[in-house]
């Protein structure tokens, strides 16, 4: 192994071997300064820098090194790369060895490199010679990329930065955003615990990318040029190759300002992506060249049949081609990372190569999936031949449009590149360019497009002009969009369309509908049923099937705010049939059954609503639909935390994670997997991951949504609760409880009807007396409305033997909730009535102790386990009580966790394990992550041998 080797890494921001100015990390900067004041006051630390391929990362840790060599400080840099898994502490070693000013001793540490069985030795040496140095002076030591470094650097890595806590050594490292190895997993949550600071990087402000652009071009850009600009998201690194491949020949300065010579100029190459296709095998660069002739997200079936290979046969080069950061996964398909980077790919192709590819993927995925309504024998439109038409021929951009419409309800994501080229293709003064826009958002968002999505949209309307039915069209789509990100962006597009004259009925009725939606998910019901009854009137007239179905949700929510539950699952299930035969495509909320499967949960249908969700999940992973894969994710999350899944519900709240793509503060997040994983951690006694949700839930409380707002003031609620202070948590539900009576939450501000007896509990705590008497009234009331629902008659019982200290109300809750599919409530009844039991009749508490703590164990409700077992311990019981659902020998897993992990070791990959366990490959991967931090392992070989040891005592 060398180690003397000098890397030519790029940094990210330069054009032509010159480097443009750090723009838009003025606060980054700033905190790495401060961190180097510390630093020669003779404190070290740790840094931790992280965003995604692109977002400037390397740039950072440039600066930062340049700002410590002016203050006269020694900086060793290192950097990994893919290779360096293969060379132990070869990117550490790169650092200290290498460079102006190598560590003393340099040569000794080379030999120890390259002695088999010296590596205890030189860890030894290596922290000595840093140890000494740091003697003379403070050390600045940098590490970039720590996703590609070895296990052996990362071990040492952390255990110098570790044992050199107390010397004057500040570290400052890299890592790639998103997933990285277990090892590299670990590494981070160790120095995380050791007091590391965390820099995010995000993508740049609108300000700084105006100056870049500026930096690039020699002159403030236009409104055109700066539009294309915003096309890099953003990633600077994309950015300053994007305008600097244009400023030659696209880009000319006219009276002191940069402008397009014409119209937006054709995908061009990209240095770093040229470069990363360079540095891939033949095999990784020939699938990484098709996918982007393909266009969109593409299955690994539908390239390995375009490539003549096996899907096996690809393993390898998709693996690379992620690991590049060209490709990314999108549920079961690969998507490129960036519009540009697919592009770039593309531009490098010739045209006749780009037709063919295109040709034959467009005509496989007709023919595997029997695209509904055309005709037998006819194959979709070649965008590709599209691709020879010259702007402007508006006869080629109407035919794209109606194969995009064909194609829309079963191929989104082919529906999206055909209506994005016959964007293209339309001139930007042509009549009809708003309408193709207007089929184009709700397509791009569909398929995980939301940010290019609302780009598009919001140019259209920022240039004005627009005939009232085509702006309404628009804001009707962009109110589709911001459903999922912002209910109050939602209501103020639907809102505005709703005002404007001259628009057709069929559309204003769309927009009504799409407004009361808006309304409905904010939490204005008030508002919504009022806004309902004009668009049921308008739908009536034009008869809009859509609409009703919309229409039919609203009325829905309007029944279960007013807690009749009944008449609620009724509508739901209306519409959510009235959809489903409408199809996806034409839906106004993407989909009508969401809210079906979270009613059918909350009804004590959770069967049912877990098959309606992984059939969503399922068939919208299929057709490319990420959004709305997301969309089910988020509504699983809900149902698998009530229904005392937790380890599951985590996983799906990670694998449906907000991305730097969301374009708003993701309300549809918040009230679904922010909400549970801040439960979770409750539950699991996860403290830090507790606080750091009530950030969030800060953040909430004053969304304009009050809906968001309710959600954010009961997650602090029960944060308050966990940290011992009831009064808190009282005070923090005031404004929930003296808000309007008409857009109040029907549960008195709770989320889950079995948080009832959670309200009153923590009310009793505080003192608070007549508020737990208005919860009991409130569940009783209830349970009345609803009869045939068991699961309320519990909570009212509970509810009730809490407030009266009645251990008669208590049993009685026990007994309804056996025919419950809510193990945690149950639980809580057991542990209650236990509790009751033991102030007087202490050996009849055990029973019911022992049953709670069987279903909180098997829940993974680690807190709720420990805090059974001392009362248990309190009531005599000195065995430990075996907890039902975990092995003895794998103490450290879920159950969940466990059944992955056993599949895993027997050699299924991660896609195999989540179609045997009807999981998502994301929540494998979370499960499987979890697993080897808890285990201290970090590969599948080290894995596989702890199974058939622990397992088989092999």
């Amino acid at each position: 192994m060398s180690v003397n080797r000098v890397t030519t890494r790029t940094v990210p921001e330069e054009l032509g071997g010159v480097r443009t100015p750090l723009r838009g990390r003025d606060v980054e900067l700033a905190f790495i300064e401060a961190r180097l004041d510390a630093l020669d006051r003779g404190e070290g630390g740790i840094i931790r820098v992280e965003g995604p391929a692109g977002i400037g990362r390397s740039r950072i840790l440039a600066e930062a090194a340049t700002a410590a060599r002016r203050r006269g400080t020694r900086v060793f840099e290192g950097a990994a790369g893919p290779d360096e898994r293969f060379a132990p502490l070869g990117p550490l070693l790169e650092g200290v060895l290498a460079g102006e000013e190598p560590l003393l001793g340099a040569q000794r540490l080379r030999d120890l490199t390259t002695t088999p069985g010296q590596r205890f030795w030189l860890l030894q040496e290596l922290g000595d010679r840093l140890r000494e140095a740091a003697r003379r002076g403070p050390l600045f030591v940098v590490l970039d990329d720590l996703q590609w470094c070895d296990d052996l650097t990362l071990l040492t890595f952390h255990t110098l930065a570790a044992g050199l806590s107390s010397h004057p050594i500040l570290w400052l490292v890299a890592v790639r955003a998103g997933s990285v190895p277990p090892g590299v997993r670990t590494t981070l949550d160790r120095i995380r615990q050791a007091g590391a600071h965390g820099l995010v990087l995000g993508a740049l402000e609108d300000r700084a990318i105006a100056r870049i652009t500026e930096d690039v071009l020699g002159a403030p850009p236009d409104p055109d040029v700066l539009r294309l600009a915003n096309r890099a998201e953003g990633f600077p690194q994309l950015l300053v190759e994007l305008l600097g491949s244009l400023r030659e020949e696209a880009v000319t300065i006219e009276n002191g300002t940069a402008r397009l010579l014409e119209g937006p100029p054709a995908p061009r190459q990209l240095p770093s992506v040229v470069r990363r296709l360079d540095q891939l095998s033949d095999e990784a660069r020939e699938l990484v060249r098709t996918a982007a002739a393909v266009g969109g997200t593409v299955t690994a079936a539908l390239l390995a049949e375009l490539l003549g290979r096996s899907s096996a046969a690809l393993i390898t080069a998709v693996r690379e081609s992620l690991d590049a950061d060209l490709l990314a996964e999108s549920g079961d398909r690969l998507t490129f990372r960036h519009d540009l980077i697919r592009e770039a790919v593309e531009a490098g192709l010739p045209l006749p190569l780009r037709q063919a590819l295109s040709r034959q993927a467009l005509s496989r995925q007709a023919l595997s999936r029997q695209v509904a309504g055309l005709p037998p024998g006819r194959a979709p439109a070649d965008v590709t031949e599209a691709r020879g038409a010259a702007p402007g021929d508006a006869a080629e951009a109407d035919r794209l449009r109606t194969e995009a419409a064909e194609l829309a309800g079963t191929a989104p994501g082919a529906a999206a590149e055909l209506s994005l080229k016959a964007l293209e293709l339309t001139a930007v003064d042509a009549p009809g360019r708003p309408r193709v826009i207007a089929e184009a958002i709700p397509l791009l968002w569909q398929t995980g497009r939301a940010a290019r999505a609302r780009e598009l949209g919001a140019t259209a309307l920022a240039a004005g002009g627009l005939e009232p039915e085509d702006e309404a069209l628009i804001r009707l789509a962009l109110a589709r969009l911001a459903v999922q990100f912002d209910f109050s962006e939602a209501v103020r597009q639907a809102r505005a369309g709703v005002a404007l004259p001259g628009a057709s009925r069929t559309v204003r009725g769309r927009l009504l509908a799409m407004l009361a939606v808006g309304l409905s998910m904010s939490g204005e019901h008030a508002a919504a049923e009022q806004v309902a009854a004009e668009a049921w009137e308008t739908a009536a007239a034009v008869g809009d099937r859509t609409a009703e179905a919309t229409l039919t949700t609203v009325r829905s929510a309007a029944s279960f705010h007013r807690m009749d539950l009944a008449e609620s699952y009724r509508q739901a299930e209306r519409s959510a049939a009235l959809a489903d035969a409408l199809g996806v495509s034409t839906s106004l909320w993407v989909p009508e059954a969401l809210w079906y499967a979270l009613l059918s949960n909350t009804t004590g249908r959770t069967a049912e609503a877990l098959a309606v969700a992984e059939e969503g999940i399922r068939i919208t992973r299929e057709q490319g639909r990420t959004a709305a894969t997301r969309m089910w994710l988020m509504t699983r999350t809900r149902i698998l935390l009530e229904t005392g899944r937790l380890s599951d519900a985590r996983a799906d709240a990670e694998a449906a994670s907000p991305t730097t793509d969301d374009p708003g503060p993701g309300n549809l997040a918040d009230v679904t997997l922010r909400y549970v994983m801040l439960r979770v951690a409750l539950h699991t006694g996860d403290r830090k991951t507790a606080e750091a949700y009530a950030v969030e839930a800060r953040r909430m409380r004053s969304d304009g949504a009050p809906v968001v707002r309710h959600f954010g003031t009961w997650m602090l609620a029960l944060m308050a609760d966990y940290e011992g202070r009831p009064d808190r948590a009282m005070a923090e539900l005031d404004a929930v409880m003296t808000s309007p009576a008409a857009d109040r939450p029907a549960y008195a501000g709770l989320i889950d009807p079995a948080d009832a007896p959670v309200l009153v509990r923590m009310a009793l705590r505080a003192g608070a007396h007549e508020r737990a008497a208005q919860a009991v009234a409130t569940a009783e009331k209830r349970a009345v409305l609803n009869p045939d629902l068991p699961f309320l008659a519990a909570t009212a019982a509970h509810a009730r033997g809490l407030l009266d200290n009645d251990l008669a109300p208590l049993v009685r809750a026990v007994r309804l909730y056996e025919d419950c599919p809510r193990p945690l409530a149950r639980a809580s009844a057991l542990e209650d009535a236990g509790r009751k039991l033991a102030t007087t009749r202490r050996p009849e508490a055990v029973p019911y102790f022992e049953t709670a703590l069987s279903l909180y164990a098997r829940s993974g409700a680690e807190r709720d386990v420990a805090r059974v077992r001392r009362r248990l311990r309190a009531a005599g019981v000195r065995r430990r009580p075996s907890a039902a659902g975990l092995s003895e020998t794998w103490t450290e897993l879920t159950a969940a966790e466990l059944r992955v992990v056993r599949l895993v070791a027997r050699g299924l990959t991660n896609q195999q394990t989540a179609e045997r366990l009807s999981l998502s490959p994301h929540t494998v991967s979370s499960h499987l992550r979890r697993a080897f931090t808890k285990l201290d392992i970090t590969s599948r070989t080290e894995l596989t041998r702890l199974v058939q040891r622990r397992d088989h005592g092999r």
